[in-house]
């Protein structure tokens, strides 16, 4: 592979990844090709869901929106983006997405070196080709990322996560805690009892619910947050009709960033293999995650404040939607004695600093 002039290229495309929790693992190599590349204008090619994960991102100067449902639908919307592409006069492409599209839309805004993996059928449009290893499909899906300028001999700078929020954003979020009735003493305990994906990666409501319940019994200073989507607005509001007074549901009603702001003030957050799991890690908040049928070594949260509750099962992880067997017993065996137990034990802590504050 021909080396990448890193002193003449002074303007570079990165296509995004197409998922919030990958956006989320991407951000390590976004600060790579930074570090490599500081006289470059850096632009981030993203689908509008997720852009906002970029939002305050220091790695980048721009965020172009792919529009994949309005004027880039589409072969008419792919050949328009190439058309707006083009007229940048990117210098590099770096492909985090692997489809072929991605390496197919760098090559008609003629951009005259395309980094990314040889996946998909697409190793002829890349002028940067990496091989994609058996070691690299093992690894870490941060460390996946990072193999990509690793690949063409660019020098990384590091794993850790870390996510940008504002101090205008963590005020936004005291206000919309503050409309719901919790104070800034209160302690925050965040649950996400949703994924997208499929039924396979959800812990059962009626378990969350359970342990809400127990949780909120800690101490009277506990108050519980269900987050999610707009589509599980139903959910949040099941489980907090179910918790009680103290437990607010704000699933659908906020914005990404708003939400990132607000697991930002939680003092502990609990939640399925999702999107918000990876904020939550990025973020350094002190964290539970649920898993059963996706890999806990590719996309486990990447944070040392981040623990994984599983049960070794015989058919997981099997990394489908919706369990093939029906059974659900990777979800099952783990029971709510479990997840509060570690969810106690961080507690504990948290009581005990607040307590101490408070005296202060």
């Amino acid at each position: 592979m021909k080396p990448i002039d890193t002193k003449s290229v002074r303007n570079i495309v990165v296509r995004s990844a197409n998922w919030i929790g990958d956006a989320v693992m991407s951000l390590p190599t976004l600060r790579a090709i930074r570090n490599d590349f500081p006289l470059a204008r850096i632009t981030l090619l993203a689908k509008p869901w997720v852009a906002p994960v970029f939002h305050h991102c220091p790695y980048i100067d721009h965020i172009m929106i792919y529009e994949a449902s309005g004027r880039h639908k589409g072969v008419p919307g792919v050949l328009r983006l190439s058309r707006d592409m083009r007229k940048n006069r990117f210098d590099l492409a770096v492909l985090f997405q692997n489809a072929f599209e991605a390496a197919l839309l760098a090559f008609l805004a003629g951009i005259p070196a395309r980094l990314g993996y040889k996946t998909d059928g697409r190793h002829l449009l890349l002028t940067h080709g990496v091989p994609v290893t058996v070691e690299r499909k093992k690894a870490h899906q941060v460390d996946y990322y990072l193999g990509i300028v690793e690949g063409a001999n660019l020098p990384s700078c590091g794993n850790g996560l870390s996510l940008t929020v504002t101090e205008a954003e963590r005020r936004q979020a005291e206000a919309i805690l503050g409309r719901c009735g919790i104070e800034s003493g209160d302690i925050l305990i965040g649950i996400n009892p949703g994924a997208a994906f499929g039924t396979a990666k959800r812990w059962f409501p009626e378990r969350y619910a359970q342990l809400g319940r127990r949780l909120k019994a800690l101490d009277q200073r506990i108050r519980i947050v269900v987050f999610g989507g707009p589509g599980e607005k139903a959910l949040g509001e099941w489980i907090c009709g179910t918790v009680g007074k103290g437990c607010m549901n704000l699933s659908g009603m906020t914005s990404l960033r708003e939400a990132i702001g607000l697991i930002d003030r939680c003092r502990l957050f609990i939640t399925n293999d999702s999107g918000l799991m990876h904020i939550a890690a990025a973020l350094h908040v002190c964290q539970l995650a649920i898993f059963g049928s996706t890999n806990h070594v590719v996309t486990a949260p990447f944070s040392d404040e981040s623990s994984m509750i599983r049960v070794c099962m015989p058919c997981s992880p099997c990394l489908k939607p919706d369990c093939p067997a029906g059974h659900h017993d990777c979800m099952k065996a783990v029971t709510v004695d479990m997840v509060y137990a570690e969810a106690e034990k961080r507690l504990v802590n948290i009581l005990r600093e607040s307590c101490s504050g408070a005296v202060e």
